[in-house]
């Protein structure tokens, strides 16, 4: 299987993509963090996931397996 990268994607385009695609939702019980399930919000998000590695981590493999 081919590995996807990354490069050129941010990371705000990688929450677009996602929640275009699974919604809030989805997005909240798919990976369970606070700014997905409560009056979630691109900017609050990304603010959240900017500061935490563990959390981007997983939103970014969420991004590559979808």
């Amino acid at each position: 299987m081919e590995k996807r990268s990354l490069d050129g994607i941010t990371l705000e385009q990688i929450l677009h993509h996602l929640v275009d695609q699974y919604g809030w939702e989805v997005l909240g019980q798919k990976i369970p963090v606070r700014c997905f399930i409560f009056d979630p919000s691109v900017k609050s998000s990304l603010k959240f996931l900017r500061k935490t590695p563990w959390a981007r981590e997983k939103v970014e493999q969420l991004f590559l397996q979808s």
